[in-house]
């Protein structure tokens, strides 16, 4: 459609980017290794590595399988600890001049905490992002999320502290609009759906384990229409509510269905992995969507998914 001004960049709860495409925490590595692959300045943001007060080595190799449309993984929240991170892999990340979301986890609500006093105003930082799919070492549980109150509790913290908008990151739960609705009366600025899924490889010809770990998870094409029915229910019960949308993504088009079903944004990780550029190309797919539909930009697609409509309860056959 002539005369139709157009954009990619798009305003995720205060977070101006400038297109909705991402890079999803732990797929751009330290920094170091986006270097003459792609271009950091077609990027929306990037979402770092998850970082937790102390080092933490990480799980056994090996740490990634193939699997069907998707790749089984495990890292075990390999990072250097927070003060490193701060001194050492930021400073390398905001140098590439996209914009840069934090992720944080832990297993205690102190961690949080510290964690996002250590990132107070630090320059380039544009978000927090709060991974909570581990282990909940005070209470015991396996999933800090499993519990609307406890994922509302840990993120709710960070965003009284945080002088910037936090998104929660929330695993695939039975209860997830539940969840996501505590985290964002709780001050999350918005969500992060969905993490990877609980998932176990085996190697057949060796009677053994894929992942040195054994269990792990799931990750890539496999997990999109689950991603999507989770950005649909939140979406729908939440429509004002930011949601970057992540799982699976891979071309335009990917990213345009999780548009359409209600996230205003998207996070791509196993497509980088096996290509660096995938981020700039999903960006580029969307481009040529908004050209063929007519549309301005990506915040024309939001929520806009055609419904069927509702059957008459009193018609007949």
């Amino acid at each position: 459609m002539a005369g139709v001004k157009r954009s990619l960049a798009v305003d995720v709860g205060g977070v101006l980017l400038p297109t909705p495409v991402m890079i999803a925490s732990g797929c751009a590595g330290t920094g170091r290794e986006l270097a003459g692959l792609v271009d950091p300045h077609k990027l929306g943001a990037i979402v770092s590595r998850s970082v937790t007060l102390a080092p933490r080595k990480g799980t056994p190799t090996p740490r990634i399988a193939e699997s069907a449309s998707g790749i089984v993984w495990s890292t075990g929240l390999q990072n250097p600890g927070i003060e490193v991170f701060v001194k050492e892999e930021l400073p390398r990340l905001v140098h590439t001049g996209a914009p840069v979301i934090v992720s944080i986890a832990g297993g205690t609500m102190e961690e949080y905490v510290r964690l996002t006093s250590l990132l107070q105003a630090r320059p380039g930082v544009v978000a927090i992002e709060t991974q909570i799919s581990g282990r909940d070492e005070e209470l015991g549980r396996e999933v800090l999320a499993s519990r609307p109150d406890r994922a509302a509790e840990i993120v709710g913290a960070v965003a009284r502290m945080s002088m910037i908008p936090v998104f929660a990151k929330l695993p695939l739960l039975a209860d997830v609009v539940e969840v996501a609705r505590g985290c964002v009366r709780a001050g999350a600025t918005g969500l992060t759906l969905i993490d990877a899924l609980p998932a176990l490889g085996v190697t057949a010809s060796r009677l053994r384990p894929s992942l040195g770990s054994v269990s792990g998870w799931l990750s890539g094409p496999a997990i999109r229409p689950v991603a999507l029915r989770a950005v649909f229910d939140v979406a729908s019960a939440m429509p004002d509510v930011p949601i970057l949308g992540c799982g699976g993504v891979r071309t335009g088009e990917d990213a345009v269905e999780m548009m359409l079903a209600g996230a205003w944004a998207v996070q791509v990780g196993t497509a980088t992995v096996v290509d660096p550029g995938a981020p700039v190309n999903v960006a580029t797919g969307v481009l040529a969507y908004l050209k063929e539909k007519g549309l301005a930009s990506p915040a024309d697609l939001r929520g806009r998914l055609r419904l069927p409509a509702a059957p008459d309860p009193e018609g007949s056959w």
